[in-house]
Formats: C-alpha cells, sequence, structure tokens
C-alpha cells in the first residue's frame, strides 16, 4: 500500500465528496438554507425512490438481503456497547454517555455512505449499501429513541416512528415486484432513474449544509471515545460480523465500509430532541466525519485487494 495508492484512493473516491459536501457547507453558511427542509425532501422522496430503483434493477437474493440486514444490527448493537462500557470507565455524566452511546452506534450510512460505495465499489454495490441504510434508519427511529429517552420512551412514539420510515417501504414494494416477476413501464421506470439519479448527489450537498451547525465540546474524553469507535472500531466489527455471517465478495466490501462510517447527522435530532449533550453530538459528527478520510482511504485499498 504505497503512498501513491493512497493519494489516487483518496482523489477518485473521497475527494469528489469533499468538494461537494464543502460546496453545501459554503452555501448553506452565504445562503442561510434551510437544511432541515431538504432533509425531509430526501428523507421522504429521494432516498426511498432511489432504494426502490436500486432494488427493482438488482437480483440480490432473500438471503443476501436478509443477511446485509442483520450486519447492520450486530455492528449498531456491539458499537453502542463498547460506548457504554468505554463511557462506563471514563465515569461519564447520564448526558455525555448517552450521547457518546448514540454517536457511536449511529453512522452516516447514507449522505456519506452511498456515494462513497459508489464511487470505490461500482453502482452493483448499491444494492448492498441500501438495504444496511434501511435496517440503520429502522434502528436509529426504534433503538435510537430508546436509548436516548433513557427511561422515559413513548412506546407509541417509538412505534410511529419506525412505521413513517418511507425507505422501508420502498424496500417491501420492491422486493414483491421483484418476486412476482413485474415489468414496471417504460414511462413509470425512467421517472424512478431519473428521480433517484438526483438522490446521491443531493445527500452529499445536504451533509455539507449540515456540518454548518456543528458546535465545539469541552468533553474531549467522550468526543475521543465516540470517534475511535466509529472510525477504528467500526472497521474491525465490519470484519468479524461480515465473515460470521458469511457474506462475501460486494456483500463483504460493502459491510465493512458501512460499519466504518463517521458518526450520523441524524444523531443531532436525537440530542436535541430528547435533550442530550447536543453540543458533544455536533462535535463528534463533524470531527468524525472530518478524520474518515484517513481511515476510510486505506480500508478501501485494503478492500479492494
Amino acid at each position: 500500500m504505497s503512498l501513491t495508492e493512497l493519494i489516487n484512493t483518496f482523489a477518485n473516491n473521497i475527494l469528489p465528496l469533499i468538494l461537494i459536501s464543502g460546496a453545501g457547507f459554503v452555501l448553506g453558511k452565504t445562503l442561510n438554507i434551510d437544511s432541515r427542509a431538504i432533509g425531509r425532501v430526501t428523507f421522504y422522496f429521494f432516498s426511498p425512490v432511489l432504494v426502490f430503483s436500486l432494488l427493482t434493477h438488482s437480483d440480490l437474493p432473500a438471503g443476501e438481503i436478509l443477511r446485509t440486514g442483520a450486519l447492520a444490527v450486530c455492528v449498531t448493537l456491539a458499537s453502542g456497547l463498547l460506548a457504554l462500557l468505554g463511557g462506563m470507565l471514563l465515569k461519564l455524566d447520564r448526558k455525555a454517555l448517552v450521547s457518546t452511546i448514540i454517536t457511536s452506534a449511529f453512522a452516516n450510512n447514507g449522505n456519506y455512505g452511498l456515494p462513497l460505495i459508489a464511487f470505490a465499489f461500482g453502482q452493483a454495490a448499491l444494492a448492498h449499501s441500501s438495504i444496511y441504510l434501511v435496517f440503520s434508519s429502522l434502528l436509529t427511529n426504534t433503538f435510537g429513541v430508546l436509548i436516548a429517552s433513557l427511561g422515559h420512551l413513548d412506546l407509541k412514539q417509538a412505534a410511529l416512528g419506525m412505521i413513517k420510515v418511507p425507505t422501508i417501504y420502498a424496500v417491501i414494494l420492491a422486493m414483491l415486484i421483484n418476486q412476482s416477476g413485474i415489468t414496471l413501464p417504460v414511462p413509470v421506470d425512467r421517472t424512478i432513474s431519473l428521480a433517484a439519479g438526483a438522490g446521491v448527489p443531493l445527500m452529499i450537498l445536504l451533509l455539507g449544509l449540515e456540518l454548518r451547525q456543528m458546535r465545539w465540546t469541552s468533553n474531549f474524553s467522550a468526543l475521543g471515545l465516540s470517534t475511535s469507535i466509529r472510525l477504528l472500531a467500526g472497521p474491525v466489527l465490519g470484519l468479524i460480523f461480515t465473515s460470521a455471517l458469511g457474506l462475501k465478495g460486494v456483500g463483504h466490501q460493502v459491510g465493512v465500509m458501512e460499519a466504518s462510517m463517521s458518526a450520523a447527522v441524524a444523531n443531532t435530532n436525537l440530542a436535541s430532541e430528547y435533550e442530550l449533550d447536543t453540543s458533544l453530538v455536533a462535535a463528534t459528527v463533524f470531527v468524525s466525519t472530518l478524520l474518515s478520510p484517513f481511515t476510510l482511504t486505506p480500508l478501501i485499498l485494503f478492500l479492494g485487494k
């Protein structure tokens, strides 16, 4: 793994994302763009359409879908457990501990993961990546709410949060179409493909828009713990669980990459909703995203060999 290989891998796979995300950051700062509105459009329309398009044009077997979903669950729970144990050793207070757990458990599998994996391993890898994203979103809206609420969870709210994830329905509908052998009419298929094509660049731009809201924290021990779990423990967990679940080839590559992504921007919403340490969460999202090229670049090279 030479320096030239690392530079080329970074330039070809990560630099384009940084440039588009950077444009979003600058636009957000100068034009005061409402990232929440764009995020809602992406969440409720572009993301499910993208997932639907990928799956209807893919021949991913049901067993592979289940293994990829199981991988997302295992990596999320293991990351959260590591954060819990580390936070207890550091004797973090309740808010800092819960904030560390959610930023360690929930990674940026959408805005960052999808486009990076498309660049690194090709469009065919996006089917696996989409399944991982769906299960990750489910966990965020159930397990994430449970952890963030820390005992005062409204179960009705958690259930409603889960059924409001539109990407779930996109997966179910796509699987039904694939199983039944239905061929979509050309106008419908082209409409979906056109909208899906806008999904990935919009996600990258949105990442930059949301990162502009970064706030700093003085809790460096918690910041270091969650960032380390995301960027250093994540790849190890990905390798362990992809092997245990029998994921090979593209499924293995995608699984390890998704397990290694930086902290999800969606964690800031959980922190705000449940009055956690919002500055710690925002700082973790920013720092882990900023440092991620240093871990993801050699990982892409390693997985590509």
